[in-house]
């Protein structure tokens, strides 16, 4: 593995200030930077995202290019989204044998102004570091329409990784989301101090393992069953056969009748609902007057 041009990698706060001075960069908090700074948490999060040569990588913010490194190292093909012009320029110079063979396209771009599911042909992976306030739009990007990833192994703020993958109980609409199309597992923790700035909160290497699109329901289901799922969150402690009624064009006793059909308890929360529960439900609730 290689880091900037004419350096050993060695990843410590201190190395990436001086990275970032040496090259007249600095982290720009607008835009959420924080660079990983831990050689110890880059190899996890490589070891996670498997990289094999010939192999799709989507990397959404490289930043200083040190995992782009790994990834490149392990054989893998990478396209790079950095918003920043600066650091887009860093790691186009980090690499330039990578840039003219091909094996790594940089685009300068905002992620959320990309058609990311047709940047890489399928199969393809992706590996991400992921600022609080676009986790959300990104996962449904990644996960709402195909062709999709195969694996996504993304550094989010911890608590998030910890919705996501929640178990009911703990469930919200990102949840139940994500749970859908994929199978959702928090991989490790990572402290603020891996970072360079260090973050305000700590993070977490989140791993996605999409479902095949058979697994899916049709468009009009699944429509449905976000409308279901969305209306009962707006009120997740609330109890269900209440919220439902309150929120939906439906009236109770179609509501207490779809219940009794699958076997949910009125009484149950939002936030206690598996998602084969949700399916099940909007199933039994048959279509909703209004929706498309």
């Amino acid at each position: 593995m290689s880091g900037p041009p004419g350096t050993a990698l060695r990843l410590d706060q201190r190395y990436v200030q001086r990275v970032l001075a040496d090259a007249g960069l600095h982290a720009r908090h607008n835009l959420s930077q924080n660079f990983l700074a831990d050689v110890d948490v880059l190899e996890r999060i490589l070891a996670e995202a498997m990289p094999r040569p010939g192999r799709g990588v989507l990397e959404i913010g490289p930043g200083l290019g040190f995992l782009t490194g790994g990834l490149l190292a392990g054989g893998a093909a990478v396209t790079a989204v950095e918003l920043d012009r600066g650091l887009a320029a860093f790691v186009a110079a980090a690499y330039p044998d990578a840039m003219e063979s091909g094996q790594l396209r940089l685009i300068q771009d905002d992620a959320l102004d990309q058609d990311l599911v047709n940047l890489v042909p399928p199969p393809y992976d992706v590996v991400a570091n992921l600022p609080y306030h676009i986790t959300s739009p990104i996962l449904h990007r990644m996960l709402g329409q195909a062709p999709r990833a195969e694996r996504l192994v993304l550094m989010v703020q911890r608590e998030v990784a910890e919705r996501i993958a929640a178990a009911p109980g703990a469930m919200s609409y990102l949840s139940v989301f994500v749970q859908y199309h994929a199978r959702a597992r928090v991989a490790f923790r990572v402290p603020r101090e891996a970072f360079e700035p260090a973050p305000k909160v700590e993070s977490a290497v989140l791993v996605l393992e999409p479902y095949d699109t058979d697994d899916r329901l049709d468009a009009e289901a699944e429509d449905q069953l976000w409308r279901l799922v969305q209306a009962g969150f707006r009120e997740r402690r609330k109890m269900l056969h209440n919220v439902l009624r309150r929120q939906l064009p439906i009236d109770a006793e179609q509501v207490e009748a779809a219940l009794a059909k699958v076997g949910i308890a009125p009484d149950r929360r939002p936030q206690t609902m598996a998602v084969g529960e949700w399916i099940a439900l909007s199933e039994a609730l048959g279509p909703i007057p209004g929706g498309r």
